[in-house]
């Protein structure tokens, strides 16, 4: 989430020489996109609950059908369309949502009510260490080899996959 939300612009630059007086409206379709999949991935799970499914079957199919979205963020690194990249992006960021909104419910889900916020809170510092370490990886890695984001943009593809197999697990 935080690649997509720091990087981007770089990216563009870097891949499409978009400069910051045309990055607006790109921004703007990331966000958007990344608005209905929060919302969307809430409902899918909640839609699957209705259908019958478990709450755990339920928020872990939702978590995989957001994980696949992003899958093919990598490809945003490859494409010779701007826009192409724009969407591939902006569908992940949606992806992303619908996985988070899924996440944090899950704890609700699994956890007592006294526990829910500590979780909550103590994941949320360990994500934010997380993300400045791969942002800290990310520009070491980009200062040494400008046109890396492939690198990036596949473990960006895989992490939501490994995450889910994490919390199966």
């Amino acid at each position: 989430w935080w690649f997509y939300l720091g990087w981007t612009p770089g990216f563009l630059k870097a891949k499409f020489g978009v400069d910051l007086t045309e990055v607006a409206a790109p921004l703007i379709t990331i966000y958007l996109l990344a608005d209905v999949g929060s919302i969307a991935g809430g409902w899918l799970s909640g839609r699957l609950m209705r259908k019958g499914f478990s709450v755990n079957a339920a928020r872990k199919l939702a978590m995989l059908a957001c994980a696949l979205c992003v899958t093919p963020v990598f490809l945003a690194a490859v494409v010779d369309n701007k826009w192409v990249a724009v969407v591939l992006i902006g569908v992940a960021a949606s992806a992303h949502q619908g996985f988070s909104a899924n996440l944090y419910t899950l704890v609700s889900d699994m956890a007592p009510k006294r526990a829910i916020s500590s979780i909550v809170g103590l994941g949320g510092m360990t994500a934010g260490f997380a993300a400045m370490g791969f942002q800290m990886f990310t520009g070491r890695l980009l200062d040494a080899y400008p046109g890396a984001y492939l690198v990036i943009f596949i473990v960006a593809s895989g992490a939501y996959l490994v995450n889910l197999s994490l919390i199966h697990l």
